[in-house]
C-alpha cells in the first residue's frame, strides 16, 4: 500500500510535511527561546489530560500545558454520560458486547475488557475527586440508556456531565499548587532524540508570540480531535487536530483516520459549534419523525431511536434527501414539560433560546461532526510508536471504538487509558526530567534570523477547506469527491519557524489551517483506500461490508508505506 497524500515527493504536501519535520539546526536551541524541564508534559486539559496530571503527579514532577483556557475542551461540551457497568443488572461482559457489536469487527478486544473492566473502579475514582453523578430515587446512581446499549449503563450529571467532570478534576489539579498548569500554548511540533525517542514539544506562547522548548522525559498528548476540519460540526474552534498532525509529521503512527463519527441530532441552527441535542433525550424516549410526522427509524434497526450512532446519522441522511428538507424532526412533547426541565436544562434552555418549546414543540435536528475515532496509534497502556509518546483520549486510535464509537465510551476511554498511562511510565522506567542540555536533541526547529512566521503561504483558505471536506468527507463518500479532497490538499507548503517574535494571532491561524489541511487530506486517503462501508465510515460506491479484504486498520507513518494491520494482529 502506498504513503498517504500524492505520489510526488516534490508536491506541495511533501514540502508541508519536510518543512514541518523540523530540520537539524546544529542540534543547539536558539538562545532567544525559552527551554523548560519536566518529568512528564502534559498536553491537553479535558478529562484526559487531567487525569493523567493527577495520577502521573503522584511520583513525578508534571507540566501541563493547553491550546486556550483550561475549560476549552471537548470535555466541557459533553452532554451525554460516561458508561460503566456499575448497575445492578449489568454486566462487564454486556458492556463488552456493545461496544464490540458497534465496533463493527474493528475494536480491539483486549483493549475493550481493559477499558470495560476498570471502569467501575474508574468511575469510583471520580467520585474521589469530587464529580457528583445524578441519584435515583432508590438513592443509587442514576442509569440513563444511549445508542448502541443493550440496557441503562450511562452515568449523567444533570445534561452537563463534561462540565461537571472538568470542573471536579480542574478543582483538584489547581489545588495541587505544585503542578504547574500553562495557559495559551499551542504544541507546534513534538521533539525527537537522536534514538528516536520522544524529547518534549516545541510550544507557542499565544499571549506573548513567541516559542518555548519544553524538554520532559514523557510526553502524555491529550489535545482532542478534529472537529474543526468541518464547518457543521459540535466541536469547540480549538478541535484542529493538533496532535494528530504534529504527531504525524514528527514520524509516529496514526491509523483509523476513515472513521469520522457524526452526532445524529445537533440543533438545527447555524450556530458553531452546533449544540448537542444529547442522546440520553432519545434515550428516556423521545422519537425522531420525518417531514410527514411518522417515526423513521422504527424497522430500520430493533432499537429504532437508539440504534448506533452511523445507523441514526445516514437514515436521517436519506430521509433529508427524500424531504428535500435540511433537518428532521425531534418530539420529546409526550415526556412532559417538568420531567424535561428538570432532567434536561441545559438543553431546555438551549432550545429554548433558540426559539423552541421542547414540551410543546417538534425540534429540528440534523447530523454534525462530532468525534474522530482514529488518530495516534497506541496499545492498552497509551504507548505510541515513539518511545516516551503517551496518548489518550481523542487524539488516540486506541483499538477500543473500531469502525464507530459506542455512545458514552468516550470519556471513558480518555479516564481509563489515562489512568493506565500513569502505571506504565513506572513499568517502562522513564519519566524522569532530561538535562536541560539541548545538544542531545537531533530535531529542534528551522531557524531563520531573516524570516518571520508569517511566511506560510496559504493556498486555501478555511472555508475553500470546509467546503471540500463537506463535499467528499461527510457522512457518504465516493471516490470523485475523495479524489478532489486529496488533489486540492497537495498544494500547501510552509516556511521555517522564526525566533523572532511572531504575530500570535496569526501565527495560530495559520498553523491551525495547516493542521486541518493536514488531518483531511490524511481521511480522504484513508478513505480513498477503504472500498467498503463499515460503521461511521460509508461509501457510495462500495456500500457493502467486506470482510475478506477490510477487517483491519489502516496505519500511516510519514515517509514510509502505508500498512494493513489484520485484528488478528497479522500485517499484510
Amino acid at each position: 500500500m502506498s504513503q498517504p497524500g500524492p505520489a510526488s515527493r516534490s508536491s506541495g504536501w511533501w514540502r508541508l510535511a519536510d518543512a514541518l519535520a523540523l530540520a537539524p539546526v546544529s542540534g543547539v536551541v536558539p538562545a532567544a527561546v525559552t527551554v523548560r524541564t519536566t518529568d512528564v508534559l502534559v498536553i491537553g486539559t479535558g478529562i484526559a489530560g487531567l487525569t493523567a496530571a493527577l495520577h502521573c503527579s503522584r511520583d513525578r514532577d508534571v507540566t501541563v500545558v493547553t491550546k486556550g483556557r483550561l475549560s476549552q475542551t471537548n470535555t466541557w461540551y459533553a452532554q451525554g454520560g460516561i458508561a460503566g457497568a456499575v448497575g445492578e443488572h449489568d454486566s462487564i461482559e454486556s458492556h463488552v458486547a456493545d461496544t464490540l457489536e458497534v465496533g463493527q469487527g474493528l475494536c480491539d478486544e483486549a483493549v475493550v475488557r481493559a477499558v470495560a473492566g476498570e471502569a467501575p473502579e474508574a468511575l469510583e475514582s471520580l467520585l474521589g475527586f469530587g464529580v457528583r453523578f445524578d441519584l435515583a430515587e432508590s438513592g443509587g446512581v442514576a442509569l440513563a440508556r444511549e445508542g448502541g446499549h443493550s440496557l441503562p449503563r450511562v452515568l449523567h450529571s444533570g445534561d452537563r456531565t463534561g462540565a461537571a467532570i472538568q470542573q471536579a478534576l480542574t478543582a483538584t489539579l489547581l489545588e495541587r499548587s505544585r503542578i504547574p498548569v500553562l495557559e495559551h500554548r499551542f504544541l507546534a511540533e513534538l521533539l525527537t532524540r537522536a534514538d528516536g525517542t520522544c524529547a518534549g514539544a516545541l510550544v507557542f506562547d499565544t499571549v506573548r508570540g513567541v516559542y518555548e522548548v519544553y524538554l520532559a522525559g514523557a510526553v502524555v498528548l491529550a489535545t482532542g480531535g478534529a472537529g474543526g476540519v468541518f464547518r457543521v460540526t459540535t466541536n469547540p474552534p480549538e478541535a484542529t487536530g493538533d496532535g494528530v498532525a504534529a504527531a504525524w509529521r514528527a514520524g509516529v503512527e496514526v491509523a483509523d483516520l476513515e472513521f469520522v463519527q457524526f452526532h445524529p441530532t445537533a440543533l438545527g441552527h447555524e450556530a458553531a459549534p452546533r449544540f448537542l441535542v444529547s442522546e440520553a433525550l432519545r434515550g428516556e424516549g423521545a422519537y425522531l419523525k420525518d417531514c410527514d410526522g411518522r417515526r423513521f427509524m422504527v424497522g430500520v434497526h430493533p432499537l429504532a431511536e437508539l440504534a448506533p450512532r452511523d445507523v441514526v446519522s445516514r437514515e436521517i441522511e436519506r430521509v433529508m434527501k427524500r424531504c428535500g428538507s435540511p433537518h428532521v424532526w425531534l418530539d420529546a412533547r409526550h415526556l412532559g414539560e417538568a420531567h424535561l426541565r428538570a432532567r434536561f436544562p441545559n438543553i431546555w434552555a438551549a432550545c429554548s433560546e433558540a426559539g423552541y418549546d421542547l414540551s410543546r414543540d417538534l425540534v429540528p435536528v440534523a447530523p454534525a461532526a462530532h468525534y474522530f475515532v482514529g488518530g495516534v496509534r497506541c496499545d492498552v497502556d497509551g504507548r505510541s510508536s515513539m518511545p516516551g509518546l503517551y496518548v489518550s483520549g481523542e487524539v488516540a486510535a486506541s483499538g477500543l471504538h473500531g469502525a464507530n464509537r459506542l455512545a458514552s465510551n468516550s470519556l471513558l476511554e480518555g479516564l481509563v487509558f489515562s489512568r493506565r498511562i500513569a502505571r506504565a511510565l513506572d513499568a517502562d522506567g522513564i519519566g524522569v526530567a532530561p538535562d536541560a542540555d539541548s545538544s542531545m536533541l537531533s530535531k529542534v526547529f528551522m531557524a531563520s534570523s531573516g524570516s518571520s512566521a508569517s511566511g506560510i503561504v496559504e493556498s486555501i483558505t478555511l472555508d475553500e477547506l470546509h467546503d471540500l471536506a463537506a463535499a467528499g468527507l461527510g457522512m457518504t463518500r465516493t471516490a470523485r469527491g475523495l479524489a478532489g479532497v486529496e488533489a486540492r490538499l497537495g498544494e500547501f507548503t510552509h516556511v521555517a519557524v522564526s525566533c523572532s517574535k511572531a504575530d500570535a494571532a496569526g501565527e495560530v491561524k495559520r498553523r491551525e489551517l495547516v493542521n486541518l489541511a493536514c488531518v483531511a487530506g490524511l481521511v480522504a486517503r484513508a478513505a480513498a483506500m477503504r472500498t467498503e462501508s463499515r460503521g461511521c465510515h460509508s461509501r457510495l460506491d462500495f456500500p457493502s461490508r467486506d470482510d475478506s479484504r477490510w477487517r483491519g486498520h489502516l496505519v500511516f507513518t510519514y515517509g514510509r508505506e502505508t500498512r494493513f494491520v489484520a485484528v488478528t494482529g497479522e500485517e499484510d
